[in-house]
């Protein structure tokens, strides 16, 4: 995104905290007194319900290169863009979707694709914000993770998923058949939502994603640690406070054991690898032996 689409979805991400959790500020306290509507925290139930709502508008704006021309155009009043939001989903959505649809009419975009991408934030956010309220943040970082590295190491399932020319049915009937009773409602929603998407690319990157968003949430940065066998709990707390001392911030561990690394660790980081595999090793000895 650009920045001013980034500032738009700065904008919209605050006001659906705001919708979503409990007065916290003075003022804010003040006016729910003063309007007699206190404000509390969504349920959980109420948060999926809303991330389904996001995920369909942004399913319908993805669709409806018109609609989204027309909410984004810039030679518009805010308000005009707002009334017209108004009028297309009164009806259609609950009250809290409504209102932030109408705040998404009012930003100002740099391009109307950048409306798809914003719902689809907007989606993902309610949706760990539901993980939250249920207790599950940590279980569905786990989950997400552990469904990536099925994806990552099936092919042909990385194909299907990955497939965008294939009608998304097909991939929400296949979901249907390996998430359906096996893991959290907010990991199989996050998972059908962005798995069917028109744009999500590789399904292994896109899974990957959303277990850095959720990691995000919990106040950690994700290490990606391949080791030839199980760590145990004390190798796993070493290395996480070696991490955190070398980063300087909170590391999480996503570990996962691939005999081929012979031993030793590869730990990526960000966009950042550390290799220090037995296999690794034997590679660059060879390559100075050649040369």
């Amino acid at each position: 995104m650009e920045a001013s689409s980034r500032a738009a979805l700065a904008v919209v991400r605050e006001r659906l905290d705001a919708l979503s959790r409990p007065a916290s500020g003075v003022l804010e306290k003040a006016r729910d007194r003063l309007t007699r509507q206190p404000s509390r925290a969504a349920t959980g139930p109420e948060l999926l319900a809303l991330a389904d709502e996001l995920f369909a508008v942004a399913r319908l704006l993805d669709g409806q290169l018109t609609l989204r021309r027309a909410l984004s155009d810039p030679a518009g009043k805010p308000d005009d863009r707002a009334g017209l939001a108004r009028r297309l989903f009164g009806s259609k959505v609950s009250d809290t979707a409504l209102d932030l649809v109408e705040t998404v009419a009012r930003q100002r975009w740099s391009r109307p694709l950048d409306l798809v991408d914003a719902f689809t934030h907007l989606a993902i956010e309610a949706s760990l914000d539901a993980a939250d309220a249920r207790g599950e943040l940590d279980s569905v970082e786990d989950e997400l993770f552990r469904f990536g590295r099925i994806v990552g190491g099936d092919r042909e399932l990385a194909r299907i998923l990955s497939d965008r020319s294939a009608p998304p049915e097909g991939r929400s009937a296949l979901l249907d058949r390996l998430l359906s009773g096996k893991v959290s409602p907010v990991t199989e929603q996050l998972l059908r939502n962005v798995l069917t998407g028109a744009h999500t690319g590789n399904a292994e990157n896109a899974i990957e994603r959303l277990s850095d968003v959720a990691s995000r949430r919990r106040g950690q940065s994700v290490a990606r640690v391949t080791s030839a066998v199980e760590l145990t709990p004390a190798q796993e707390q070493q290395l996480t406070e070696v991490l955190g001392r070398l980063y300087g911030r909170t590391i999480g561990l996503q570990v996962t054991v691939d005999p081929s690394v012979l031993g030793g660790l590869i730990v990526q980081v960000g966009d950042e690898v550390i290799d220090g595999s037995i296999a690794h090793r034997l590679e660059a000895a060879e390559r100075r032996l050649a040369g």
